[in-house]
């Protein structure tokens, strides 16, 4: 994990789900589009190659308007554990998503969005917190159709 925090953007919580659904709702874009993003947004997967080197191309759908063309490739995929990619498309961050297995039926998800300069970072700070929080209520609510 990058130390500077100033840089980095972090979010997680406590799941009531095996490590195994929880790491199956990132990893089958099936479900994946379903709870990706801020409440209101939809998803068009276009490309979801999960291996180091594979692309992860989308469009996120705005609630009242807007098309958010996404592009990213993977660097780490470690099933159960993290999950690392480089955005392609801005605004430009690193992600990891890790998954930590608390017992047979908890799970800690975490994102961390790490940004190259301080000024990038804070510029998205504002939305990304509250949206991450979103995020996990959405996924949430697909994991217990899983």
């Amino acid at each position: 994990m990058n130390s500077d925090s100033n840089r980095n953007i972090f979010s997680s919580r406590v799941l009531n789900y095996p490590v195994e659904i929880v790491y199956e709702a990132f990893a089958n874009p099936e479900h994946l589009k379903n709870w990706w993003g801020p409440e209101g947004f939809t998803n068009t997967i276009h490309e979801f190659d999960l291996k180091p080197g594979g692309k992860w191309i989308l469009t996120m759908h705005g609630p009242e308007k807007g098309n958010y063309e996404n592009s990213s490739v993977f660097k780490t995929v470690e099933p159960h554990k993290l999950i690392a990619w480089t955005r392609v498309s801005q605004p430009y961050f690193d992600m990891e998503i890790g998954f930590k297995k608390i017992s047979d039926s908890e799970t800690e998800i975490s994102f961390l969005m790490i940004f190259d300069t301080v000024e990038g970072c804070e510029k998205i700070r504002k939305f990304a917190e509250p949206k991450n929080e979103e995020n996990f209520d959405r996924l949430e609510k697909e994991i217990s159709r899983i």
